[in-house]
């Protein structure tokens, strides 16, 4: 277990605490997944629930999606941060959709009818899929956009995680949709060692994510999509429904911290976290403007 993820999970005993010694008014029990922007984003809501005067524990570092979701339809956590993509492909199993809004309500209507579960308002930060490489790489092979590393990929390595050589929104769809994209060699890693493998010269490109901190703390240039293939992916507060019924103050605690977690913001957070290594709870208090609890 990483650092990062060990003072993640040492703030739940705290976070705990403090909502014991409350007025004994009901918690809302907030979770995440197992990484680092999930982490964050979930202590972004703890804290702004906080703020909005309501007692919050932290279950966080669930795992997979699909844990998060089994805790979330047996009522273990109340809420969670969300993908829209991640949501219509790995839950709901449906085929990528290209349009944001369509696939916002998409995944709305579906998790309302099947399993009870409300989308807030969805942030502006879209941690969509995407292809690194360092300036270096991009300036030596004309490297700007995937159709252009459809092109190229038979000269190029690529370094990825297991995942992205089966998804419909990886490589085999990034084969359908553009063409090519057939790789001198393909190596696959943890999700953090693939940017070593670009950095240190055994990879020239790598599977990424957009919000990844490293694409800021290394500089590293992100290949335009050129023909829109892949689905958004914004993160909202996904929240069962009889949460919203009993506090209806969740929802706009929620929506107004959601609209201010951009790409940007969201890079930045991650880097400070996996590169800075500062606690996830101080960096939620940063970005909203105060200090954690």
């Amino acid at each position: 277990m990483t650092l990062t993820r060990a003072r993640a999970i040492a703030s739940l005993a705290s976070a705990a605490a403090v909502a014991a010694c409350g007025s004994g008014a009901r918690t809302i029990r907030v979770g995440s997944k197992n990484f680092t922007e999930s982490f964050v984003i979930a202590e972004i809501y703890a804290q702004a629930l906080e703020r909005a005067g309501l007692h919050v524990e932290r279950r966080f570092n669930l795992g997979s999606t699909q844990i998060a979701m089994a805790a979330m339809r047996r009522g273990d956590i109340e809420l969670y941060p969300e993908y829209t993509g991640t949501a219509l492909i790995d839950v709901l199993h449906l085929p990528p959709i290209h349009d944001p809004k369509l696939i916002y309500a998409t995944v709305a209507r579906e998790f309302a009818r099947r399993y009870g579960l409300i989308w807030l308002a969805p942030s502006p930060m879209n941690d969509s899929q995407a292809i690194a490489t360092t300036p270096q790489i991009a300036a030596r092979d004309g490297l700007q956009t995937l159709s252009q590393l459809a092109v190229a990929a038979p000269r190029l390595r690529l370094a990825t995680i297991q995942e992205f050589l089966s998804r419909p929104d990886g490589l085999p769809g990034l084969q359908k949709a553009y063409g090519g994209f057939r790789f001198a060699e393909v190596r696959t890693y943890d999700i953090a060692l693939k940017y070593q493998a670009l950095l240190t010269g055994r990879a020239d490109v790598a599977s990424a994510f957009s919000t990844d901190g490293a694409i800021a703390t290394d500089r590293l240039a992100l290949l335009r999509d050129d023909k829109g293939f892949w689905p958004a992916y914004n993160v909202a507060p996904v929240v069962r429904q009889g949460t919203l019924a009993a506090f209806p103050s969740v929802r706009p605690a929620l929506d107004a911290v959601s609209s201010k977690i951009t790409d940007g913001a969201a890079r930045r957070m991650n880097a400070a976290v996996e590169d800075g290594h500062r606690d996830p709870a101080d960096v939620a208090a940063e970005f909203l403007g105060g200090t954690s609890h």
